[in-house]
């Protein structure tokens, strides 16, 4: 027995049990205490299983017990500390895709925040790499059985999905469970098969057309002359994390936060609003939809990997019509796979970071009041000419974590002694009344132009919804949202103007609608994909990634994927939900099948 436990290969064991037992010991305390982040203790046996394979992985490949621990402990430690982040401050666990986004984090950062991202990435994968002892047997066993998996992975992804979702679970609507019940590992490597899965499953043209018939599409083509209207512009702003702070009914400000005329202004589309597809970031998403007319149902930036097709979106159908088309963002051009999704989807020019002068710098982030100046001065000859125009501005001050320059003080005193939700308050208010000081320009520049604005998302006020918590809008975790906190998770102020018609009452709309708005507005009724996502339902649809939102009478309902007793509103909109799914993916993945039916005459 004493030969049996001194052997080298039970003591190796035996280290890395307790290793790897300590490091997730330490990892799962920490994550609890400092983030409120953790897996459910009923699965933590299945979770550390998943770290123990792992760590074995990892030590059949180093050079000594010691490299291998200092290489474990990284790489754990990065993967359950993003997590974490990401969890407090999106609500969501990580996701395959985050992977492929690491590259924004490197843009968003200057100065010291840039260099400690760097050494989060370059550290871990540094160490992994070093500790590799190549000319050992067991190193290319571990790689080889690495490499097994990986194959496994990319070949067989839905049958691997399906196994284990039968094992593990899926919430598709909350995938904070999913992680709680999963572990991180598991949890990754799950939804890494659905990503893939996802990708291979490409809709078939019946695929589609039974979609084309679900939404009540006859594909007939266009129902009169493509040309056959005013040409318009179209000023489309969207303002980064705007949102009405008085909502948060329970804190006492010193004055209003947003401006008396943005009140006024928005009094007159009887306090429209506009349901986002994000909550406190993945500015992405909302761009896809209010420029593309299609809702984002997945929990990763559509952007990122999921615009692989040039597709008439907003820009290319009205740019098809003789407007110029121009993007404006004061971000590093990059982001978010802007360059890329802007061409496809039909952006003559795109004016990034590079082409503005950063005279009004809040850290990182310009002011709106430096963007709007630079963009009126870019515009004006356009403006002149007579030439139309499709002007996209997407403002970055409001960015978290709210900071500002000398040249903006505090004014604004909140209650509760949340310091952040009294820096974004205080950005509400030089937003509001720097964006009132360019309407009245614009509109007197431009008083045809037909102008929508929004905000994106809500804003972040605090880790795992807090800010909204302590005042019963929200819960701490999606899991334990009620119907209406949906709604409430996802509604900003919206203000359409029409023109000299004034401002349009347009009631809650989902930002997918907001392209068939604009065409209604300029008289263009030609047929095209921005009308596919008109549903026939007398109700408001809100898909989210594995549910949707109904608001009907001013009654939420919350419709959730898998859902074994669904109720009747329910009954009527999965399937559209479902078909506006199908379609998107044919769009801007697939084959297109659904361009094809839209170019067939009755």
């Amino acid at each position: 027995m004493k030969k049996v436990l001194t052997h080298p290969v039970v003591r190796a064991a035996a280290a890395i049990f307790a290793w790897t037992l300590l490091v997730y010991a330490l990892l799962e305390a920490g994550g609890s205490l400092l983030f409120e982040v953790e897996v459910l203790p009923r699965f933590w046996l299945r979770d550390f299983v998943a770290h123990l394979l792992l760590s074995t992985l990892i030590f059949l490949m180093a050079r000594n017990f010691k490299i291998y621990a200092i290489a474990y402990l990284l790489l754990v430690t990065i993967l359950h500390v993003s997590n974490a982040l990401k969890m407090v401050i999106l609500g969501s666990p990580m996701m395959p895709d985050d992977f492929i986004s690491v590259r924004n984090m490197f843009m968003l950062f200057s100065g010291w925040k840039f260099w400690a991202m760097v050494l989060m990435l370059v550290v871990p994968l540094g160490a992994l790499a070093a500790m590799i002892h190549w000319r050992h047997p067991r190193s290319w066993i571990s790689l080889s059985l690495v490499g097994a998996a990986i194959l496994v992975l990319l070949n067989w992804p839905a049958q691997m999905m399906a196994a284990m979702d039968r094992q593990f679970g899926d919430w598709i609507w909350n995938q904070p469970g999913n992680y709680r019940e999963r572990g991180l590992l598991i949890h990754l490597v799950q939804e890494t098969a659905r990503n893939i899965s996802r990708g291979l499953d490409v809709p078939d043209e019946a695929a589609v057309e039974k979609a084309f018939s679900t939404l009540g599409r006859k594909h007939e083509g266009p129902s009169r002359d493509a040309n056959d209207f005013p040409k318009r512009n179209v000023h489309v702003i969207l303002l980064e994390s705007f949102w009405d702070p008085l909502l948060l009914e329970g804190i006492e400000f010193s004055e209003d936060p947003l401006s008396p005329e943005f009140r006024e202004l928005w009094a007159q589309t009887n306090d429209s609003t506009v349901l986002s597809p994000v909550f406190g970031g993945y500015t992405a998403n909302a761009e896809f939809e209010v420029l593309c007319g299609f809702p984002v149902t997945v929990d990763t930036v559509f952007f990122e990997g999921w615009v692989r097709k040039a597709a008439p979106c907003l820009p290319s159908h009205l740019r098809a019509r003789g407007y110029a088309t121009y993007a404006s963002h004061p971000n590093v051009a990059a982001f978010w796979n802007r360059v890329n999704v802007y061409d496809r989807i039909g952006f003559d020019t795109y004016w990034s970071k590079k082409d503005f002068a950063l005279d009004d710098m809040n850290r990182n982030f310009l002011g709106d009041a430096s963007l709007y100046r630079q963009m009126l001065e870019k515009l004006d000859t356009k403006l002149r000419s007579g030439e139309p125009v499709f002007d996209y501005i997407i403002t970055i001050f409001g960015h978290l974590d709210y900071p500002f320059n000398e040249s903006r003080p505090n004014v604004v005193e909140a209650s509760g002694g949340n310091q952040m939700l009294e820096d974004y308050v205080n950005q509400i208010y030089y937003k509001s009344r720097e964006l009132m000081v360019f309407l009245e320009q614009l509109r007197a520049r431009d008083p045809d132009g037909i102008i929508v604005l929004f905000g994106d998302h809500l804003p972040f006020l605090g880790p795992n919804y807090k800010g909204f918590t302590e005042l019963g809008l929200l819960e701490s975790s999606r899991g334990k949202f009620t119907d209406p906190m949906f709604r409430t998770l996802t509604r900003t102020p919206l203000i359409v103007i029409d023109g000299r018609n004034g401002p349009v009452d347009t009631g809650e709309l989902p930002m997918y609608r907001i392209p068939e708005l604009v065409l209604d507005l300029l008289g263009d009724g030609s047929d095209s994909i921005l009308r596919l996502s008109r549903l026939p339902v007398n109700a408001t649809v809100r898909p989210l990634p594995g549910l949707h939102l109904v608001v009907e009478n001013d009654e939420s309902r919350v419709c959730k994927q898998k859902e074994s007793h669904k109720p009747a509103s329910c009954a009527r909109t999965d399937p559209l939900v479902e078909a506006l799914d199908i379609l998107t993916y044919d769009l801007f993945n697939g084959e297109q099948h659904g361009l094809k039916l839209l170019d067939r005459r009755g």
